[in-house]
């Protein structure tokens, strides 16, 4: 049996035929967590009786830039006070009765975009992934938890990959958040992109994000490379 497997066995022993299942994944920044929650999407929907399965993004219950402006929270954007968290408890409990609002967030110019709502009707499985979790499934409204682990000095190298390329996309795209970044060189790029995580990243794993393993009903554990190393659940 993969590991992929067991996850969605340990999924469906939880799931029981609730529709729909609200089911997080969290973790730290640039731990994988959208192509994770990609992965277990079409290894749920696969199959002749396969569920209906949607997924959103913790990100747009972010307050806007404006808000966190003013709040004097820019810098603390994906720390937990920088979430609208009765908007998020809102839309889960709508969605269990009906079709509901899920905000959209824009990766092109870090700020919620109207534009970027969906509504969806309740799907079979709902899979909300991101970071502002770390409370556990029952003070979210969630029905489980799924946390993916791996060592900080790991995911430090993955954020700062992520981050180099994101900014070599940019010299090609003007409009993208990334360009503010194209005077630097690539060296330069590397220390500031260590210095963002060792500022912001690393302190809001340390202190908030890794509650979420302690709060999880199912661990997964990755290893350099994204793979699945262990599942504990």
């Amino acid at each position: 049996m993969s590991n992929l497997d067991r996850i969605l066995d340990l999924v469906a022993a939880r799931r029981a035929g609730r529709s729909p299942y609200i089911l997080g994944v969290t973790g730290a920044v640039a731990a994988g967590k959208s192509t994770f929650a990609e992965q277990l999407r079409a290894a749920l929907a696969a199959g002749p009786d396969a569920p209906s399965v949607e997924i959103v993004c913790t990100d747009g219950f972010l307050m806007n830039n404006a808000a966190l402006e003013a709040l004097g929270l820019i810098n603390r954007k994906g720390f937990p006070e920088s979430y609208d968290v009765a908007a998020m408890r809102a839309a889960l409990a709508a969605i269990r009765a009906g079709p509901a609002d899920f905000p959209g967030y824009s990766h092109t110019n870090y700020d919620i975009d109207q534009a970027l709502t969906r509504r969806l009707a309740p799907p079979d499985v709902l899979i909300v992934e991101g970071l502002g979790l770390h409370a556990g499934a029952a003070a979210l409204g969630l029905d489980a938890l799924i946390y993916l682990d791996a060592e900080e000095g790991q995911i430090e190298a993955w954020f700062t990959e992520r981050f180099v390329g994101l900014w070599r996309a940019a010299e090609t795209d003007p409009a993208s958040f990334y360009a503010r970044f194209r005077h630097m060189n690539e060296t330069e790029l590397r220390v500031f992109a260590g210095q963002v995580w060792a500022a912001i990243n690393l302190p809001n794993l340390r202190e908030h994000i890794v509650l979420g393993r302690d709060a999880a009903d199912i661990v997964v554990t990755k290893g350099a490379d994204h793979g699945i190393l262990e599942v504990k659940g």
